[in-house]
């Protein structure tokens, strides 16, 4: 996986709680923070998905059959 730089803004606090687990654990900052949003995201995604089930229970949405996705789709 290709790795690419970016830049952010985040607290003082968050950039001192950064630097004390990196040289607790004696690991870069760049891997504990691509571990800590790639859990978040993890966390995100449930989120998701139970919001999207709440609106199917709600009558808000609805399931569309596999068989007709995959027929428009030409699969």
């Amino acid at each position: 996986m290709q790795k690419v730089r970016s830049t952010f803004t985040v607290s003082d606090f968050i950039i001192d709680e950064l630097n004390t687990v990196s040289s607790e654990l004696n690991e870069k900052k760049s891997h504990i923070v691509e571990k800590a949003l790639s859990m978040y995201f993890d966390y995100i995604d449930e989120k998701i998905a139970d919001k999207r089930l709440d609106k199917l229970k709600d009558g808000k949405e609805k399931l569309i059959a596999a068989e007709e996705v995959f027929k428009e789709l030409g699969i």
